[in-house]
């Protein structure tokens, strides 16, 4: 059925997206080939045929390249799609206008997958019955007077968590499992743990239906999300109700602040879900192929792929990057969020013939966006091609997820040999890589684990990925984990076996809590979850990629140690320091800020090369704070080191990760009294000092 014609004006070019303004909505959006466009109203999601059709002139409705109508009283939460009408050769300019298919709108902030189906999106053809949907939704909600944290970095504790994955496991017991709503139910849990920021993996509209034909054939779907395709809209998938999805997206960010934990969001902005030549036509590929991915120099029709997922955006075209932009402040402003994790960052890097630029006009928009200047951007500083620019990403402001770091504590702590010297580095903040380029300690995000790999307890449970339930042979994930299964590939029921992998276990949260930077847990480790030796859960929205609320029972020494490790971190300043250490003693002050040592007292042996035993004194940042020495001991023998004395100050025993839980409180701290400790095998001890 037809709705009675609407009454139409011009329309301006300035609001992209749906805009409702007073007597009716706004509708823009931009082509560079297109000789006309057709706007389509559909009454609801699963309407089979739009209602109405409206055709527009490019003589009134267009712009420069932008089409514009405005359409008078048309009804909240009305949905739409554009169609592109015009004629261009593929190969010569990589247009892909296509009349056919039922376009997205690149600015929606509501959108529906109810009828989607990417195959038909595939095949040539229309689509229309079978095509996402953007939603009208007027925006009237109340923030309460909520506004961005602004933890400053050095004082943060990151937690990587996945929206659905987090609550969707029916142990969770919340009333909306796998939504915005069902982490809010979560949030005290949060609390009690300590961290300051939750980040959230890819929560902008993604599609579910973007996997290999052979995980597809399993009843597989993506479930992480790393194939956006809406870049202003939350996930449908989260909501509880669709068109309410950008609120109850709010409503978790507003939820969030009042308990102090910030949020960062995991951007995606180095391809898209339309994959390469073969892939859907979705919105930018009708829209402006040529002008949002990177084109093959020869034929046009073929896309270069620096992601590894048959695209590249084009991010330092300037109509893409004030798209980006845009994005980044709609979040920003209009959502209330703290901060952007970007996936693949270095993809952004590359100029628009797809080599790496230092000065990338996107990067830098970012970096100095007056608007962005108190939110927090992390880059992945690496693509799929080869570019790694840990350590070199542009720019003052961009922290990085430091690589090198999870490299080298993963392979000190199996018992790598001949690493202590990178090892303090690492644990002193990574000067090499940030401090010649008038950097800090915060530009680097410490992390053992992410999503990305092996969850913590598998990391020392496995030697090797596990990845046959995703479909394709075992042959996707990392191959280089750096992991040690303690003596038994997989489940074991070997006590010492067991006793051993949670002293590893605790071993990493230890060193990733004593060290310079901006440390970064993966959700689930601190309740030693386990993905069965995969480490590639992309495609696993079930148990597997679930966290399994049961292991509170089970896990509960591991969960007090995370907790108290952060505690103890969250009270000691030295830990979170601004700027880099200096081995120098300030004034007023007993030690210098930091020695390194040995089994020996300022003996760290720097080359040895089966040295796998380090220890260093931290002095008190703060007046009255406590000084820490820290043994580190991952041989496989126990060691006696020499503890450094300190006029008019004893030492008191706050880690041991050879006993359960492993952490003393200020209090209950035995005091040492020998001048030699022994540190057990693959073991962490940390002593505060309390002067007399």
């Amino acid at each position: 059925m037809t709705r009675q014609r609407s009454s139409v004006q011009p329309g301006v070019w300035d609001n992209t997206g749906a805009t409702p303004m007073e007597g009716g909505v706004n509708f823009c959006v931009f082509s560079r080939y297109a000789e006309s466009m057709e706007l389509l109203l559909f009454e609801r999601a699963d309407s089979p045929e739009p209602d109405e059709v409206i055709a527009l002139d490019p003589r009134v409705n267009r712009t420069f390249f932008f089409w514009h109508v405005f359409v008078e009283d048309l009804p909240d939460g009305t949905y739409y799609n554009w169609r592109v009408q015009g004629h261009c050769k593929t190969r010569e300019s990589g247009c892909r206008l296509d009349s056919d298919k039922a376009l997205l709108d690149p600015w929606a902030t509501t959108v529906s997958d109810l009828l989607w189906d990417r195959a038909a999106a595939c095949q040539s053809g229309p689509n229309t019955t079978t095509a996402m949907r953007a939603q009208v939704v007027r925006d009237d909600y109340d923030w309460e007077d909520d506004h961005s944290l602004h933890i400053p970095l050095n004082a943060s504790v990151i937690y990587e968590m996945h929206v659905g994955g987090f609550t969707r496991h029916p142990s969770s017991g919340v009333a909306h499992p796998g939504s915005f709503l069902g982490v809010i139910e979560k949030i005290p849990y949060l609390q009690s743990l300590g961290i300051t920021h939750v980040e959230l993996m890819p929560v902008m509209a993604f599609d579910t239906q973007d996997v290999p034909p052979a995980t597809a054939a399993r009843g597989l779907e993506n479930f992480w999300g790393y194939s956006t395709h809406s870049y202003f809209a939350p996930h449908p998938g989260f909501a509880v109700d669709v068109s309410q999805a950008r609120n109850e997206f709010r409503d978790l960010v507003k939820a969030l602040h009042r308990a102090g934990i910030g949020v960062i969001m995991d951007v995606v902005f180095n391809h898209t879900a339309e994959g390469g030549e073969h892939g859907p036509i979705i919105s930018f590929k009708a829209l402006g192929n040529e002008m949002y991915y990177h084109l093959d120099f020869v034929d046009r029709r073929r896309y270069r792929d620096y992601t590894g997922c048959g695209n590249t955006l084009n991010c330092n075209h300037p109509i893409v990057t004030r798209f980006l932009i845009d994005s980044l402040l709609y979040w920003s402003r209009e959502m209330h969020v703290d901060g952007f994790r970007f996936d693949l960052a270095s993809a952004l890097a590359r100029g628009e013939d797809g080599n790496p630029q230092y000065h990338a006009p996107v990067l830098w928009a970012i970096e100095l966006s007056p608007a962005l200047n108190r939110a927090h951007i992390i880059a992945e500083a690496w693509d799929a091609a080869g570019l790694y620019q840990v350590g070199d990403f542009p720019g003052y402001r961009w922290a990085e997820w430091n690589g090198r770091y999870r490299d080298v504590i993963r392979g000190f702590v199996r018992g790598d040999p001949g690493l202590v010297a990178e090892v303090a580095t690492r644990i002193a903040g990574s000067s090499d890589l940030y401090e010649s380029r008038a950097r800090l300690p915060t530009n680097s995000i410490n992390f053992v684990t992410c999503h990305d790999g092996f969850s913590l307890y598998d990391l020392v449970s496995y030697d090797h990925k596990h990845n046959e339930a995703n479909g394709e042979d075992n042959r996707d994930g990392h191959n280089h984990n750096l992991s040690w299964n303690c003596g038994v590939e997989g489940p074991t029921h070997d006590p010492a076996i067991l006793a051993l992998r949670q002293r590893q276990a605790r071993n990493f949260i230890a060193i990733l809590m004593l060290s310079q930077g901006v440390p970064m847990l993966h959700a689930g480790d601190e309740l030693l979850r386990t993905k069965q030796g995969n480490n590639n859960t992309y495609c696993q929205n079930n148990p597997l990629g679930w966290i399994d609320w049961q292991r509170l029972e089970d896990s509960t020494v591991m969960l007090e140690f995370v907790r108290a490790m952060i505690a103890l971190r969250r009270r000691h300043p030295a830990l979170c320091r601004k700027r880099f250490l200096t081995g120098e003693r300030a004034p007023g002050h007993a030690l210098p800020d930091i020695r390194w040592h040995g089994v020996g007292l300022e003996q760290p042996n720097w080359d040895e090369p089966d040295n796998r035993a380090l220890a260093f004194t931290l002095d008190g940042l703060e007046e009255g704070e406590a000084p820490l020495h820290v043994m580190l001991n991952m041989s496989d023998q126990p060691h006696d080191f020499a503890l450094p004395p300190v006029a008019g100050m004893s030492w008191y025993l706050a880690v041991d990760t050879a006993r359960e839980p492993g952490v003393f409180a200020p209090g209950a701290q035995p005091l040492i009294e020998q001048p030699r400790l022994q540190v057990a095998a693959h073991g962490v001890i940390v002593l505060e000092g309390f002067f007399h």
